[in-house]
């Protein structure tokens, strides 16, 4: 078993390394990516700006590769990959407001808008001002809307076989991603956020 490369000081190290050591074969191959190293010691000035150094490189190039392999996958639902995120939100809760709806998906109202659009045009979707609060726009899921979820079961299964990972290894990606999503998003307002490459 390799070691998970992890950041000095970072909390909740006990956690993740949980999660490794209830999986078989975690990081059984080695990385594309010159990442085994990278939090081993100090990094000089210029280390910090080459690419092989950026944590945030990967990141970007693996929700890259993702959603282009969503789009085949998704063609046969006429969905892109933000009105397929979209419709798995109304699927569970059936009504959300435009405001909860762009706080699920990190979406701002500027994406959302033209999105909604498009599929209410497609009857996926409709849109209506609350009684309650004229400033609030409700987001309800169509019969046609909700008549797609059964369509759409084969997708994760398909998506989860071009990823190669173990169950261990998806839950230990999914922890790291949802503590890394909290943290950036805490930094925006949390002075103390500190300049360590990434």
């Amino acid at each position: 078993m390799h070691s998970i490369p992890v950041l000095r000081n970072t909390t909740g190290v006990a956690e993740v390394n949980a999660w490794a050591a209830k999986g078989d074969g975690i990081m059984s191959e080695e990385p594309t990516f010159e990442h085994t190293q990278l939090f081993d010691h100090e990094l000089s000035p210029e280390e910090t700006v080459q690419l092989r150094n950026q944590l945030c490189f990967p990141l970007y190039a693996a929700a890259k590769e993702v959603v282009r392999r969503y789009g085949p996958i998704l063609d046969d639902l006429q969905l892109t990959y933000t009105q397929y995120i979209t419709m798995m939100v109304l699927w569970e809760k059936k009504t959300v407001s435009v405001s909860e709806l762009g706080n699920e998906l990190y979406l701002d109202s500027g994406t959302l808008t033209p999105l909604l659009k498009k599929m209410e045009a497609k009857n996926l979707v409709k849109r209506t001002r609350s009684a309650k609060d004229e400033r609030r726009v409700d987001v309800s899921i169509t019969p046609d809307g909700m008549a797609l979820r059964e369509r759409a079961f084969c997708v994760p299964v398909k998506m989860g076989s071009c990823m190669h990972l173990s169950d261990a290894e998806m839950a230990q990606l999914a922890y790291l991603l949802d503590k890394l999503i909290r943290n950036v998003r805490k930094s925006q307002t949390d002075s103390s956020c500190s300049g360590v490459s990434a």
